[in-house]
């Protein structure tokens, strides 16, 4: 591979995930995204309560995250071979808990809306 795009990125993440899974990975973040800022512009205020809550829930998003990606490569964690192996862990258990508190606050804001704490 002589230069890293973003269409070899793509082919990559199709050929570990799967063309369906990756998409719908992608719409489900496009929606999660759309829904938190639809919920951030409805209510003109983070609420402090709803925000804690998310937060709570970041180690279990990025657990899910690396377990999800081990379990898509077939991996296991005596497979990880150099520093570059636990950065990309690492990135991908950050994405996973930031994720999680976005998707959390958001189903929070959308199914108990409240005023602001």
């Amino acid at each position: 591979m002589q230069e890293l795009t973003f269409g070899t990125l793509i082919a990559v993440f199709e050929e570990i995930f799967g063309r369906g899974l990756f998409w719908a990975m992608v719409a489900a973040a496009v929606l999660v995204t759309l829904a938190y800022l639809f919920v951030l512009i409805r209510d003109r205020a983070l609420s402090m309560r709803k925000f804690l809550l998310a937060q709570l829930s970041m180690p279990f998003g990025a657990l899910a995250a690396v377990l999800f990606v081990q379990v898509m490569t077939h991996s296991n964690f005596r497979d990880i071979g150099g520093p570059v192996d636990v950065i990309v862990l690492l990135g991908v258990a950050g994405l996973g808990a930031i994720g999680m508190a976005i998707l959390v606050y958001t189903l929070q804001s959308l199914l108990w809306r409240s005023s602001p704490s």
